[in-house]
């Protein structure tokens, strides 16, 4: 089966509401961190050469100037109904910009992705209509993909793992794709994080947090 190109739709919440699980750790940091990795997702996903576009669903400005800095396409959460209706809002619009490409939600907790980890997943994805990437932990669910024509039907939220395959959707659990599956929601994440080699953004504020949050 040919491999489509694949538009991602990364939704950003508002800094204020982010990482909200990091308060104690990173303090007066926690925005910052929250930005610095979106950022490190977005520029990585950009950087994938199976990607044709990024788009990105954010209300907040901060986030949405940045990101779109780096190349990404930057709506608004119009539905403003959920974490799974702005990402079937995003990803209209990516089909508007690339009606022939496959779609995908991706996390955008993913400061230690890796282009080339990214591709392999995409690639998988390719050979069947839905697919996704289940988190380290194995509950929640870092990639969703639809291929061309195949409706769109996220389920993020709470044990999205089960959610995406109780609904059909192929799980991928492949070799050497560790960068895809560790989002970052706890200082732990972010040690495991920073063990598998983050992007610039985030090492930059990481390196402000404490000893607890950013040693070995």
């Amino acid at each position: 089966m040919p491999r489509p190109g694949w538009t991602l739709v990364v939704p950003v919440k508002v800094l204020a509401r982010a990482k909200t699980r990091m308060a104690d750790g990173a303090g007066r940091h926690r925005e910052a961190l929250a930005l610095a990795v979106a950022g490190d997702t977005v520029a990585a996903a950009l950087a994938c050469d199976r990607v044709r576009a990024v788009i990105v669903v954010t209300d907040d400005p901060l986030p949405a100037a940045e990101l779109a800095s780096l190349g990404a396409t930057v709506v608004p959460d119009e539905p403003d109904a959920g974490l799974n209706p702005a990402l079937v809002h995003g990803a209209g619009r990516g089909r508007e910009l690339h009606p022939d490409a496959g779609v995908g939600a991706l996390s955008a907790d993913l400061p230690a992705l890796r282009p080339a980890e990214l591709g392999r997943a995409l690639d998988a994805a390719s050979a069947t209509a839905e697919a996704f990437v289940p988190d380290t932990a194995g509950i929640g669910t870092t990639l969703y993909t639809a291929r061309p024509g195949v409706p769109f039907a996220p389920a993020f939220g709470g044990d999205s793992r089960t959610a995406h395959r109780a609904r059909g959707a192929r799980e991928l659990l492949l070799e050497d794709i560790d960068s895809v599956r560790r989002d970052v929601d706890t200082p732990a994440d972010l040690r495991d994080a920073l063990r598998l080699g983050v992007g610039p953004r985030t090492a930059a504020v990481a390196a402000l947090l404490p000893e607890p949050v950013t040693g070995s």
